[in-house]
């Protein structure tokens, strides 16, 4: 008989009938799903479900396995050939359902290892209520190291800075128109390592700096180019430590001053330093030291003795006693009164506002400048010689009242 031939009992009860349509149609979806089987696993593994997982039935839980085909359930069916759960309504019918998705097929399998209903035991929902609980802490404490460290940046810890070990250091002053012999001087008070005089010579080199490009190649020492300042040295500073600073400062300060108009009276940076050592030498008031470079400067060009007694002083080494007629008339290299143009050297170590002056001078006819009596060193400045001898006499009878300088300082 075929199996697609739908027969029923004239004679047997109602649910005879029923039972035997519900067993044939079990039989035919059996047959239908061996068939299909093997396709079912294939897709199921295209899928990405395991082959060997069985599905659940959605409402029970349990799992879709085939009825075998026996003697004792004779009209049994197997799945039908979709390889889907086959959900039975409550008529006993089997109702056919679309093909599982790939979700639907893990969900399975997640409920198969869970239990019914997908339902946690409890030990593992101890567990997952554990690990969630650790993944929160980390997850603050990351949020506050991280706030910790914007914090940082932005306004910068309170907590005070890792102590530094302090250096010690020495405070030395260089006052303006002092000599390197006089500074010398200076250096053996602070107990500075090393020859000043000897290592202040021309011989002795110093990195990167050159006598030669000021025009001083021919100069047997560093004289004019000692930079008078306050400097901070190690406690263990060397003479030569002190040497470098006062060149490098000195080629500092002399890279903004404007030599244009010295260079224009045929005066190099030597000469230059020559003047401002005496204008430095001679002027106490600020204010008169243009003016007592432009004397120089016309007296240059006159081609007249300079007159300046500071120069004998320096040669002399002698800062405080009066100059006498005799000895104002000896001619030695450095006597102004009775040699013409510059003194070989510098006579001492300017500081900028004399190098400055000495560069570019004010624009005055004076030709002399005297000693005013009653003063902290100011002069009379005159261009003529009337005016000039009328200024020494004057000076000079003050001197004689006074019984030493004329002046209030």
């Amino acid at each position: 008989m075929s199996d697609d031939y739908d027969w029923e009992d004239p004679f047997a009860d109602d649910e005879e009938a029923a039972e035997r349509s519900r067993r044939r149609a079990e039989r035919e979806a059996r047959r239908h799903g061996q068939q299909s089987s093997l396709g079912e696993k294939v897709r199921a593994e295209q899928a990405g479900t395991p082959a060997d997982v069985p599905l659940l039935e959605p409402e029970t839980g349990t799992h879709a396995a085939a009825l075998p085909d026996s003697p004792g359930n004779e009209g049994a069916s197997e799945r039908p050939a979709t390889g889907e759960s086959a959900a039975v309504d409550t008529q006993g019918a089997p109702a056919a359902s679309a093909p599982p998705t790939r979700e639907q097929a893990v969900a399975a399998s997640a409920r198969q290892h869970t239990g019914s209903h997908g339902a946690v035991a409890p030990g593992a929902l101890w567990a997952r209520r554990l690990l969630g609980i650790v993944v929160l802490l980390s997850a603050i404490a990351v949020v506050v190291v991280v706030a910790r460290a914007i914090g940082d940046l932005v306004g910068g810890k309170d907590e005070p800075a890792a102590p530094v070990a302090e250096l010690e250091f020495r405070e030395l002053t260089i006052p303006e128109g002092l000599d390197r012999r006089q500074v010398a001087g200076l250096t053996k008070e602070e107990e500075l390592k090393g020859d000043y005089l000897e290592a202040t010579k021309a011989k002795v080199n110093y990195r990167g700096f050159d006598l030669g490009k000021y025009g001083a190649g021919d100069a047997d020492s560093l004289e004019g180019f000692l930079f008078p300042a306050l400097y901070e040295l190690p406690k263990k500073a060397t003479v030569r430590d002190l040497i470098s600073r006062q060149l490098t400062a000195l080629e500092d300060n002399l890279a903004g001053v404007d030599m244009k108009f010295a260079k224009s009276k045929n005066l190099n940076v030597y000469d230059v330093l020559k003047i401002a050592s005496m204008v430095e030498r001679e002027i106490q008031a600020p204010e008169e030291r243009d003016l007592a470079a432009a004397v120089i400067y016309n007296r240059l060009k006159a081609g007249t003795p300079l007159g300046i007694d500071a120069t004998i002083r320096y040669e002399d080494q002698n800062y405080t006693e009066q100059l006498t007629e005799s000895r104002l008339a000896e001619p030695t290299p450095y006597n102004t009164r009775i040699n013409t143009g510059l003194p070989p050297t510098p006579i001492g170590n300017p500081g900028l506002a004399s190098i400055k002056a000495a560069a570019h001078p004010a624009k005055s006819d004076a030709f002399y400048f005297v000693v005013k009596p009653g003063t902290c060193g100011e002069h009379v400045f005159v261009e003529t010689e009337e005016e000039f001898l009328a200024a020494e006499a004057e000076y000079q009878a003050a001197l004689q009242e006074q019984g030493g300088s004329p002046t209030e300082c």
